[in-house]
Order: C-alpha cells, then sequence, then structure tokens
C-alpha cells in the first residue's frame, strides 16, 4: 500500500507526462507525431499502477489481474492426541462415513437415514448451495457483453408551422420508426471479474462444507438424542424395579409396626422414601418426551409418540477403541473447517475486486440500427446507422473511498483468517472433549457396575434382616436410596460411552459423505408423512477438497 495518498502520487506522474510531451514538441519533428503519441500514452499508463496497491509484477504474475492470489493460511493444530498413548487410541485413518452402525442398532440406522432426507434444516442448507451456484453462474456471465439488448420505438412528431420558420420545414407532420441492437462490454483488462468469479467459486463451495456440516451436526444429534432416549427408558426400568421393592419393604415396616415390632416412624420413612422415588417418574417422563420431540423435528415429521415405532430398547453399546487418526486430519475431515478455509478464499478475492476500482474501467459500446419516416423504408440500405468504438471511465478523485474499501476488504480477510484459525482449534477441543469422555465414561461404568451390583445385594440382604428384626430400617433406607442413586449414575455411564464416541465421530467431521450415495429403502421404516414435505433435495457431488489458487501467500 502506498504510504501517501494515491491521488497525490496519480499527480505527479499525469504532469510529468503532460511536461514531456510539451518538451517533445521543440525536440521531435513534426513527422514523428505518431512516436510522440505513443511516449505519451505510455507514460500516462505509469499512474494506472502508482494509484492502486498491485505492483506490476504482481499484476503480471497474477495473470493480469490486481489483488493478491490466495493461498491457505496457517492453522494452529496438535502434533498428537492427549491421550493418543492409550491402547484403546488408534491413530489410524479409518472411514467414517457410516459410524453410526458401530452401535449394530438397527433403529438407529432407520432414524439416521430418514433424518438425512427428510430434515428441513438441512433442506434449507441444500436451497443455499443452489443460490451460490446460481450466484456463481451470474459472475461468471460478467465476463461477456454486460449490457445487451434490441430496442425500437415510434414517433409521430409536429413542428412550429409560424411565417418565420415555414420556409424551413418542408413537412411541419412527420413519423420517425426506430429499430436496433446496443451491447456494452466493459473489458476485464485489471481481473475485476474474473477476481469476483474466484469469490463465487470459493463461496460456492463454501457452501457445500456448510450443507456437510449441517449433515454432521443432524447426524451426531439423532444418534445422541436415540442414546439419551435409550438411557431414560433405562432409568425408567431401574426406578420401577426400586418403586417395587420400596413397596414391599413398606408392607414389611406396616405388619411390624401391627405387630408392635417397629414404630410408626418405620412406616413414614418407608412411605416417604417410597414417595421420592415415584416422583422420578414424571420426571423421566418428561424428559423423554422432550427427546422424543427432539427426534421428530430431525425427522422432520410432525411430533408423535415414536415407541410405536421404536418400541423399547437398551443403551446402545459403544466398542472399547476408536481410530481418531491424528489431530491434522481435522483439516481434511471437518465440513466446518472447510467452510472457514473456503470463506477465507472468497473474502481475498474480493480484495482485488476492491483495487480493480483504481484503475480505469476499459469498454467497447456499440448499435446498429435503423431508422426511417415511413415504415417500408425502416430495413433499406439508406436507412442503417450505427456507431462502434472503445470507452473507459475513471474514477478520479476518489481514492480515499477506494482505497478505504480495499482496506475494509482487507480486514474483513484477516477477520476470516482468523475465524478458519479458531474454528480449528474448536474442532481440536471438541474431538479431545469427546476422547476424554469415551475413555474415562468406560472406567466409570466399570466402577459403577460393581457399586451397583453390590448395593442390590446389600438391600436384598438388609430387607431380609429387617423382617427378621436384626437391623433397623434406618440402614435399610440409606441402602435403598444409594441403590437407585447408583443404578441412575449407572445408565447415564452407559450413555456418556455412547455419547462420547459420538462426539469423537462429530468431532472427526464424520457422516457427510451420506450425501455422495443415497440411502437403499431397506434402511427407512414406515410412518405416515405430512402432505407439506416436498420431495428430497437432489444436490449434485462437488469437489469435496477445496481448491486452493497458487499465488503470494497473505500472511494473516
Amino acid at each position: 500500500m502506498p504510504a501517501v495518498p494515491s491521488s497525490f502520487l496519480l499527480g505527479m506522474p499525469f504532469q510529468f507526462a503532460m511536461d514531456a510531451s510539451r518538451r517533445s514538441e521543440h525536440r521531435l519533428p513534426t513527422t514523428n507525431r505518431r512516436s510522440r503519441g505513443a511516449l505519451v500514452v505510455a507514460l500516462c499508463a505509469m499512474p494506472l499502477f502508482f494509484a492502486g496497491c498491485t505492483s506490476p509484477l504482481e499484476y503480471f504474475g497474477n495473470g493480469l489481474k490486481v489483488g493478491p492470489d490466495y493461498r491457505r493460511p496457517p492453522a494452529p493444530v496438535a502434533e498428537k492426541w492427549i491421550d493418543a498413548d492409550d491402547e484403546r487410541v488408534s491413530s489410524e485413518t479409518t472411514d467414517l462415513s457410516g459410524w453410526w452402525t458401530v452401535f449394530n442398532d438397527a433403529q438407529l440406522n432407520d432414524l439416521v437415514f430418514r433424518a438425512s432426507q427428510q430434515n428441513l434444516t438441512l433442506r434449507q442448507a441444500g436451497f443455499r448451495v443452489l443460490q451460490a451456484r446460481a450466484q456463481l453462474g451470474i459472475a461468471r456471465g460478467n465476463l461477456f457483453p454486460q449490457s445487451q439488448g434490441a430496442e425500437g420505438d415510434y414517433f409521430r412528431n409536429g413542428l412550429s408551422t409560424a411565417q418565420a420558420n415555414r420556409s424551413f420545414i418542408p413537412e411541419p407532420f412527420y413519423s420517425q420508426f426506430d429499430v436496433g441492437f446496443a451491447a456494452a462490454w466493459e473489458i476485464d483488462f485489471w481481473g475485476r471479474f474474473r477476481r469476483a468469479i474466484e469469490a463465487a467459486d470459493a463461496s460456492l463451495n463454501a457452501s457445500v462444507e456448510g450443507y456437510d456440516g449441517v449433515l454432521v451436526t443432524l447426524l451426531g444429534d439423532v444418534a445422541s438424542n436415540y442414546v439419551q432416549l435409550r438411557a431414560i427408558e433405562q432409568q425408567l426400568v431401574y426406578v420401577t424395579t426400586n418403586i417395587a421393592l420400596q413397596r414391599e419393604t413398606l408392607g414389611i415396616a406396616k405388619a411390624r409396626f401391627e405387630g408392635g415390632d417397629a414404630t410408626e416412624l418405620d412406616v413414614e420413612q418407608a412411605q416417604s422414601i417410597l414417595s421420592q422415588t415415584e416422583s422420578q417418574i414424571p420426571q423421566l417422563e418428561i424428559q423423554r418426551r422432550t427427546v422424543n420431540n427432539a427426534l421428530c423435528v430431525l425427522m422432520g415429521i410432525p411430533v408423535e409418540d415414536l415407541e410405536t415405532i421404536l418400541g423399547r430398547g437398551p443403551i446402545p453399546s459403544a466398542p472399547v477403541d476408536v481410530a481418531v487418526g491424528v489431530p491434522a486430519d481435522l483439516l481434511r475431515r471437518r465440513p466446518d473447517v472447510r467452510r472457514q478455509e473456503r470463506l477465507a478464499a472468497a473474502q481475498a478475492a474480493y480484495i482485488g475486486v476492491a483495487e480493480a476500482d483504481f484503475y480505469p474501467a476499459l469498454s467497447i459500446t456499440g448499435n446498429v440500427g435503423w431508422g426511417a419516416a415511413n415504415f417500408s423504408d425502416l430495413l433499406g440500405p439508406k436507412s442503417f446507422q450505427g456507431n462502434v468504438g472503445p470507452s473507459f471511465q475513471w474514477n478520479l478523485l476518489n481514492y480515499g473511498r477506494i482505497l478505504n474499501n480495499v482496506r475494509l476488504q482487507e480486514a474483513t480477510f484477516q477477520e476470516a483468517v482468523a475465524a478458519y484459525q479458531q474454528t480449528v482449534l474448536q474442532a481440536n477441543q471438541e474431538a479431545e472433549n469427546g476422547i476424554i469422555q469415551f475413555l474415562r465414561s468406560q472406567q466409570q461404568a466399570k466402577y459403577l457396575a460393581q457399586s451397583v451390583a453390590s448395593a442390590d445385594k446389600a438391600v436384598q440382604v438388609a430387607a431380609v434382616q429387617y423382617k427378621g428384626g436384626l437391623t433397623d430400617y434406618n440402614r435399610v433406607a440409606t441402602l435403598q436410596q444409594n441403590l437407585v442413586q447408583q443404578q441412575n449414575l449407572y445408565a447415564q455411564s452407559q450413555s456418556n460411552i455412547a455419547l462420547g464416541l459420538i462426539q469423537i465421530y462429530r468431532a472427526l467431521g464424520g457422516g457427510w459423505d451420506l450425501r455422495l450415495d443415497a440411502p437403499p429403502a431397506e434402511h427407512f421404516v414406515e410412518t405416515q408423512m405430512p402432505a407439506v414435505v416436498p420431495e428430497p433435495l437432489k444436490i449434485e457431488p462437488l469437489p469435496i477438497v477445496p481448491r486452493v489458487i497458487p499465488g503470494p501467500e497473505l500472511k494473516p
């Protein structure tokens, strides 16, 4: 960027060219005016590059385009995972296109494929792809004559017939017919339109990555809600079992109270514990209905009770190990990371579009047509008229606004680079969170399984001892409450294993390539769909790996 205002630099070469032309009039013979004119043109062309931000060397190196060429910005990526030394974490690269199948749950497969075809948020993202594709077509169209059209008119004219003017008017009333074609073509000498195409192309790729990102999120949300649904159902089973056990204990307390072997305190305490456990059922049913409703929306159907479709089932069982590759794979796998990188590429192209305003717009304009007073003579050879020639338009004295617009686009590009780098960091964080949850939840579930088994046995022993009068009810109550708590924690830990694995696959960007292949019909479950849902949107596959335009790197 120039250190002084471009308008000031612009005036110096112009003044120099004018002075040189004046001096040449005294030095060059009049027979060499053509050479003198070429010298003046060459000197006048010097301000073009002084006025802008692109040097002649960079202009030719960029393929006759002003503005910087784009290269992928550097990204902060960890060398390895924190738990890379754990034997359950493999650094091998694996196929994540159907990661949900590792749970071996047919109902989950049905939900995933149904949501991928019917989700309305995904459909919105698909239409954004179509919008971006249309914008690219518009940008490409600007390479051709930007203004072209046919025109025609008819006028009935009347002129004054005053005495002073009569001698000049052979016919006071006459007709005029005109028809023709006009076109204007701004030549992309500075690369304005080609940079706009680069921006539109990168934006299209970003919209495709956005679609894939929505798909990855959708599949993760469906699987997570399904796991939560099964975990809540398991908790309901545990609570129902404990209620039956506590009711039996309450009956024992009442019998002992009536027999004089216990006080009323045992009865009331047993009733309190039973009511407390029963109160968990409405809360769990609220949670189950909420998750059920979320699954309906994710599948793009009106809210209904999915129990008739899904039935009841166990918490999905996850494998004990997972292949996560290396952190650098996030740059290749994650659609949101690739989307941010493509947005930065689009913004880099807009810098060139803004810089093109420093230079004159060179155009070729012309029109051809026919005009006559009589319609029968309209297309005659003598009625032909037309013109064609070059023109230019140069926004002089506007360099403060143009310069600040360039600065605006550059600052926006730096923001896009920072957003890209931040997205990489967040992707690494999400993957690490999923890994630690997956690994540590396995240990937690192991300990809780032992705790639940011991607590269940302790409750049974205590109930027998209380019935035989060998222990007081306080110990029975404590053990029963502990059993309820441990069973709830155990169900949560089992679901946390699956949720941790889902988080890993989501963080790694797994599942977006589902859009490349239509799911087979056997993956669907028959339900009554609303008539307002349109046919699934078909999106043609586009290049998955972002394209990088070669050229000097823009350092953030």
